[in-house]
């Protein structure tokens, strides 16, 4: 069992330096919050328990959670805390542009000065669309206050004419049905209302629920909480639960800096590569890793992909939706079935072990969750996560071998390359281009600072013509990222990118490009003298912005192999709290 820690006492709330002084601040405290109509009584000598709020009525994946915030607050006053919601920076995946991923940082800063600034003992962080999660992390993990993660929870299952449809990666197959003539534009505007059904984030193994599933592995939410469908009477009780919870951890000073380490999260990664999961993660793993002062590298991750099959049989790797997932024994009952892989002394916030808290989980569909000797990808068929790197990738390239085509395990062919998305949409669906399915796409200036924000444009499109024979996946190389609903042979996070000067922008329509998967090696055919001639003919490209926050993002942000976080943000150094005069 877990050792029990020592409670603290009233004095040593840090919500006391702003209510429980007798000087003329602390007046104003008391009074400012009365005038909201508080009783005394009611917030004076309770820990102060922060709701972070990702609610947006422009993100469709958290319109509930206005509502959770609700089911929260009614814990933390059964719990005897004094709960305030704060709203923070919704990063809605859809609806933003160009990219979430632009905002990441933002709202990792606005967590953690939003925790700092006000008088918080302890907090609830609301979220679950792709980069809220690690967003809403990041900044927690800075501050080092007691925090519990709710996760918004995935949609129900989706059907269109009684086949299962998922949030993503049905979209992209049936657009590029469509745009091979094989379904009607009617078809299409009838899909637009079937495939999402409820509130919730995409019930597929995309970034949402990758990015909920690790950190609920890793302990940072009650035990199975990732599993729970958005519209399941389950999760709110949940979000309850969790007001209970973070009052006894305000108590307890449960802080993320004694529940992480270096092995937490490598059983964050044994979660992401048995569910198969999204290529996003392992740029927020380490982002994440960074801010807790871990050191977690891309190798780090590629050798636990090497030993960890894909288990979980989710759309896009398998056949199921996340719905099933929950009702199959979720997270919990996966990660029993590989916990020969994970550390199972790491506390959690709930006061247990790992090991204890997936002591009694029960598998009850091993079609849906399978283990070791069942998966549903081999390891000698692809994984989860693989590394590339080579003179195209000196620090490294991602991609999701399992959902590749096995044919491009080894390919060699030429590379018809671009340098922006409109110039490359406009080709591809020229009808009279003169390519073949041996070619390989390159869409490049993607990346953190080149787009800026590292969109998800790397899963490119096939060109039309060979869309109309039947072909559906090719070599694709960018240096941004995809959707974790997504799949084919795309490689991603080129690093360094070009827009930085890495060798993918001396890459020319016709090189020769290797990809050799067994042996992680992403290299194009061009001698170096060529490739010396050609980065002194280059001209350097001017940065999108001279001001903005996308100016600053530009200005500070790290490449994808380092998690692409601030510099001036990345550390465990622990700053003190605001003065009070």
């Amino acid at each position: 069992m877990t050792q029990e820690r020592a409670r603290k006492t009233l004095a040593e709330l840090r919500s006391q330096r702003w209510y429980g002084s007798d000087d003329m601040r602390g007046f104003a405290h008391r009074q400012r919050t009365q005038q909201m109509g508080m009783r005394r009584e009611e917030f004076m000598g309770r820990p102060v328990i922060g709701i972070i709020n990702t609610w947006s009525d422009m993100s469709p994946c958290h319109s509930h959670l206005r509502d959770r915030a609700e089911a929260v607050k009614r814990g933390v006053w059964q719990a005897g805390g004094y709960p305030v919601e704060l709203p923070a920076l919704s990063v809605g995946e859809v609806m933003v542009k160009p990219t979430t991923m632009l905002y990441r940082n933002f709202l990792a800063m606005e967590t953690e000065e939003l925790l700092r600034s006000h008088p918080i003992d302890g907090a609830v962080l609301l979220g679950g669309c792709d980069k809220s999660t690690p967003g809403l992390l990041m900044g927690a993990i800075s501050m080092d206050l007691p925090v519990i993660f709710c996760p918004a929870g995935p949609m129900s299952n989706g059907q269109w004419r009684g086949t299962k449809t998922g949030a993503g990666t049905h979209t992209r197959k049936y657009w590029d049905e469509l745009r091979a003539g094989t379904i009607t534009p009617q078809d299409w505007v009838d899909l637009e209302s079937r495939m999402t059904r409820s509130i919730g984030t995409c019930n597929t193994m995309g970034t949402a629920s990758t990015m909920t599933s690790i950190v609920d592995v890793m302990g940072l939410t009650l035990p199975g909480a990732s599993s729970i469908p958005a519209a399941d009477s389950g999760h709110v009780r949940m979000a309850s639960a969790c007001g209970v919870r973070i009052c006894e951890m305000v108590w307890q000073d449960v802080r993320p800096s004694t529940l992480l380490s270096r092995e937490t999260f490598l059983n964050g990664a044994v979660a992401y590569m048995a569910m198969g999961g999204s290529t996003n993660a392992a740029v927020h793993l380490i982002a994440m890793a960074r801010r807790a002062g871990v050191e977690l590298t891309l190798d780090d991750l590629s050798e636990v992909a090497a030993r960890i099959p894909v288990a979980a049989n989710l759309f896009p790797s398998g056949e199921y939706l996340m719905e099933d997932f929950y009702f199959a024994g979720g997270i919990l009952a996966l990660m029993r079935k590989f916990s020969r892989h994970l550390a199972l002394d790491r506390p959690t916030v709930s006061g247990q072990t790992l090991g204890e808290a997936i002591a009694d989980a029960e598998c009850w569909n091993d079609d849906v969750i399978r283990g070791e000797a069942d998966p549903v990808v081999p390891l000698e068929r692809g994984k989860t996560l693989q590394v590339l790197r080579g003179n195209l990738a000196p620090d490294g390239a991602v991609m999701k071998s399992s959902a590749a085509d096995p044919k491009f395990l080894r390919h060699r062919g030429p590379a018809i390359v671009f340098d922006d998305p409109a110039e490359m949409n406009r080709v591809l669906d020229d009808p009279d281009l003169d390519i073949t399915p041996e070619w390989v796409i390159v869409l490049r200036n993607a990346g953190p600072v080149g787009a800026p924000g590292m969109p998800e444009w790397g899963n490119l499109p096939i060109p039309k013509k060979l869309l109309k024979q039947g072909v559906r996946d090719m070599v694709r190389i960018c240096d941004g990222r995809m959707s974790g609903t997504h799949y084919g042979t795309c490689i991603l996070h080129v690093a360094p990118e070009a827009a930085v000067g890495g060798p993918l922008g001396l890459l020319r329509t016709g090189d020769m490009v290797i990809l050799d998967i067994p042996a992680g090696r992403l290299d194009m055919e061009v001698d170096q003298a060529e490739l010396a001639r050609r980065r002194g003919e280059g001209v350097p490209r001017k940065p999108l912005y001279g001001r903005s926050y996308a100016a600053l993002y530009q200005r500070h942000v790290s490449q994808a192999d380092k998690g692409c976080d601030f510099d001036f943000l990345e550390g465990s150094e622990k700053l003190p709290d605001p003065v009070i005069y």
